[in-house]
């Protein structure tokens, strides 16, 4: 059973139907009394549309979600979406902004500004350098390419993971924003926590098992809106030998529909601290958002796509300059 065969859509179709009613009839009222009636009847249907859902919801097992919007997740991560963004990273010592272009050769980035300050000359060339290298060394975008297939590969595997790493249960609901699912759409919210019984089958699912924390999932596309998770005991690799996660660590993954039906990342937060190879210190601690998605076409070339970019710089230097001159 899914929530497509559930009882959520007749639900949803009774509230548009009495919605309609209501309007009719608020059409016919003077302003102010329209005004009022118009609020309370809209808290009412939204209350009752929750009610229905709540019920719905818990006539799914969470399990069952969670399987199908992981698999629904993998097969999205397939599409052909070619897409230019904003990225901006913040760190513990500073923070940077990228122009991001998904071509089909591969991702195209180029930073643009660091710590909120446009590129001196010497690290523009620096930076224009560093991404030519692709273009001018088919070999170096070969490595690049296996580097971003051997990424999205193990992110997979970790999504496929969970829905037997993990014991669910549901823990309310939540409302989608422009950064997490679809403004305005509600989002089912599951708590999670480590599977007994789950045995990783290599060191890339093992940091799963000391983990517990929420998911938020879209229930009507099944879509993953958030991750939220947290260690709650070390997690040791290559037994110990290699290195550790300390308890306490802590990620948070978001996404969102950015262009109707499109859905990509919009949030990173991670939060760790650990040692690797037993005497080397490890602190991670950054947020990063992606915003300002716009399309671009598939047949994008990794060329194309780093001329792009420069142009959309050049543009970003050109808006600067009078706030610059102005400080």
């Amino acid at each position: 059973m899914s929530f497509r065969n559930s009882a959520l859509p007749s639900i949803m179709d009774n509230g548009l139907r009495a919605e309609s009613r209501l309007t009719t009839h608020m059409h016919q009222m003077p302003g102010p009394r329209r005004f009022v009636y118009s609020a309370t009847a809209t808290i009412f249907l939204l209350f009752q549309l929750c009610l229905g859902q709540q019920r719905s919801f818990t006539s799914v097992s969470p399990g069952q979600l969670v399987r199908q919007t992981i698999d629904n997740e993998v097969s999205a991560s397939r599409g052909p979406d070619n897409y230019f963004f904003r990225d901006e990273v913040r760190k513990s010592h500073g923070g940077q902004t990228k122009l991001m272009v998904k071509t089909r050769e591969g991702m195209a980035g180029l930073i643009v500004r660091i710590d909120g300050h446009a590129l001196t000359p010497e690290q523009k060339t620096s930076e224009q350098a560093r991404v030519h290298r692709f273009i001018d060394n088919p070999q170096e975008l070969k490595k690049k390419q296996k580097q971003e297939a051997e990424n999205e590969e193990r992110t997979n595997r970790i999504l496929k993971a969970f829905p037997d790493a993990f014991l669910y249960e549901y823990d309310g609901t939540a409302m989608g924003t422009a950064e997490l699912g679809e403004a305005g759409r509600p989002l089912v919210r599951l708590k999670f926590k480590p599977n007994p019984n789950y045995d990783p089958p290599s060191r890339v699912e093992q940091v799963l098992t000391g983990m517990a924390g929420t998911l938020l999932i879209d229930p009507l596309q099944f879509r993953l809106a958030e991750i939220d998770g947290t260690l709650i005991q070390e997690v040791s690799f290559g037994w110990g030998i290699f290195g550790h996660l300390d308890k306490g660590g802590r990620f948070v993954v978001r996404q969102a529909d950015v262009d109707n039906g499109h859905w990509d990342l919009t949030r990173i937060e991670l939060s760790f601290t650990g040692k690797i190879l037993l005497f080397k210190s490890l602190a991670i601690k950054s947020e990063e958002t992606e915003s300002d998605f716009q399309r671009v076409p598939l047949d994008l070339t990794f060329a194309q796509g780093v001329q792009l970019l420069e142009q959309r710089a050049s543009q970003m230097q050109t808006n600067d300059a009078p706030q610059q001159a102005r400080k």
